[in-house]
């Protein structure tokens, strides 16, 4: 759940548990109308017990006033019954970003188990049109309701549903304590029937077995995580496979031998002393059951295995892929995830792609040329690898290892791309950025380049030092792409690979696209792997 989203609680109507507060409430009410002298008196208690709220709906009506208040955020909240999932439900679900629904021994009450797979129907369906619909299933009795459905992506239990409870699973919901616990009658499995399950045979990438396969399993995880991962609509096989004589690149797959379907696949990339991990993603029917951890585990035992290797990175630049960790998709359960695989992820470095959407009625800030020009900073535009050598030592002691051959390649495609130098009085080079063309070879490695429908122009991996003028040369590289853009007929312009600060950017009309936290680690965090 994210700031500003809008929220939808649906619950079922159950009795209130003999020992809660609201049954004594309910009790002494009654008592109390059974004390009541004369007739009006009769009428007035008869009158409070009318009420909007169906029986076995107040329930649940303290949970989610707690829930608003705990996020200070709207919240909708109705209940559902046998009769399904009503139109006034989906007009409350094509509202909400996320949706919670409630369930109390739906094995037993399987009007409940219905209710709730057809609403998580419902939002895998929006979520293919783009719109974000996240599901949380709460059990409140049995734990067993969704306990063995691999198609609910987030589910939670309590155990019961008493005032103690369901404040906990406020505070849950809201982040402010991790849930723990096992299911009650878990069998302990001995540790050679959990190793045996815990690994899964890792084979190499083969491009001509495996690339039909690789493209569906993408299709499969940009369906499961839109709107989050919109770039892998447009990523292919193609988009990891560089064939770059200066950057080393192995990358696995665990698959079905039978019918060569991919259940998961990682990439890696060693360049100039730096083990990368492209990507590691898995088949989301096929999660929770140890491929990304045998995935992982191999990736990593072959950069570690690379000789000279200085550190090991989350995130690439080159391909532009996945530049880290995605920022906007269950976060912190990826984090938690890598740091419990061996990563220290402490110390992120925001990366982000941006996008400026209308580029023809894009007009510069105002004051800014005049203050290129006061600052004496001058552009120009270089194409080849000719005049290039000043421009690959600033990028070499500027960026990553991967952002350099990016550079290079950019180069190497002279008549679709080039490099905007930004230059002091004195020649002295401040900063560097990389400029394509719609439809340029370097969409194939970067997909938020590519659109089926618009012409995009790239303005890719801005390279400017720290420094008192850091913002203005950002700022005025920008301004060149974005001429040089609008001179190609460009109708869109992606900016990406863009680090840490991004404000200035923002005060120029780009959007964020994407944000991602590359993670850069030291070897010997992985020494117990090889």
């Amino acid at each position: 759940m994210h700031p500003g989203e809008e929220l939808l609680l649906l619950t079922p109507l159950v009795k209130p548990l003999p020992a809660s507060s609201l049954t004594k409430k309910l009790l002494a009410a009654k008592d109390s109308q059974n004390q009541a002298e004369g007739q009006h008196e009769m009428w007035a208690h008869n009158g409070r017990d009318r009420s909007a709220i169906l029986s076995g709906e107040g329930v649940f009506r303290e949970f989610g006033k707690s829930l608003a208040r705990a996020r200070n955020e709207k919240l909708l909240h109705t209940s559902y019954t046998a009769n399904g999932v009503r139109p006034v439900h989906e007009n409350l679900i094509h509202r909400a970003s996320c949706i919670i629904i409630v369930t109390a021994d739906a094995n037993r009450n399987l009007y409940q188990a219905g209710f709730t797979k057809h609403v998580d129907m419902m939002c895998s369906m929006l979520r293919t049109r783009g719109q974000k619909k996240q599901l949380i299933v709460v059990a409140v009795s049995s734990p067993y309701d969704f306990a063995m459905d691999k198609s609910i992506g987030t589910y939670l239990c309590t155990f019961d549903f008493t005032e103690n409870a369901l404040h906990a699973l406020a505070r849950t919901l809201v982040g402010e304590i991790a849930p723990l616990g096992t299911l009650p009658g878990t069998l302990r499995k001995s540790k050679k029937v959990l190793k045996s399950r815990q690994h899964w045979l890792v084979e190499e990438y083969s491009a001509k077995r495996d690339a039909s396969a690789l493209n569906d399993l993408l299709r499969a995880v940009h369906r499961a995580s839109a709107p989050d991962l919109q770039f892998l609509r447009t990523t292919t096989a193609a988009s990891f496979q560089l064939n770059n004589s200066n950057i080393a690149e192995s990358h696995f797959v665990v698959r079905n031998s039978s019918t060569n379907a991919l259940y998961g696949f990682a990439a890696t990339y060693f360049v100039h002393g730096v083990g990368i991990l492209g990507g590691v993603f898995v088949e989301p029917t096929k999660r929770d059951v140890s491929i990304g951890r045998s995935l992982h585990r191999r990736a990593l035992r072959s950069l570690m295995q690379r000789r000279g290797i200085k550190q090991v990175q989350i995130g690439s630049a080159f391909p532009g892929v996945f530049l880290g960790i995605p920022n906007d998709v269950e976060v912190n359960t990826i984090k938690e995830w890598f740091a419990n695989s061996g990563w220290d992820v402490q110390f992120p470095r925001r990366v982000s792609n941006m996008i400026l959407r209308e580029v023809a009625s894009w007009s510069a800030p105002e004051g800014l040329s005049q203050s290129i020009q006061r600052a004496g900073i001058s552009f120009d535009l270089i194409h080849d690898l000719d005049n290039a050598d000043g421009v690959l030592s600033h990028v070499r002691n500027n960026a990553n290892p991967e952002v350099l051959e990016l550079y290079r390649h950019a180069l190497s495609e002279s008549k679709l791309s080039g490099i905007v130098r930004a230059k002091d009085a004195t020649g002295t080079l401040l900063g560097t950025i990389i400029v394509c063309k719609q439809r340029s070879p370097l969409e194939t490695h970067i997909p938020s380049l590519v659109s089926r429908s618009e012409d995009i122009g790239g303005i890719i991996a801005p390279v400017v030092p720290p420094g008192p003028q850091t913002t203005l040369v950002l700022q005025g590289l920008t301004l060149m792409g974005i001429r040089q853009a609008r001179s190609h007929k460009a109708t869109k312009v992606v900016l990406g690979c863009v680090v840490d600060d991004t404000e200035s950017l923002t005060a120029m009309g780009f959007e964020t696209l994407q944000e991602f936290e590359e993670i850069t680690n030291s070897p010997e965090n992985f020494s117990n792997i090889v």
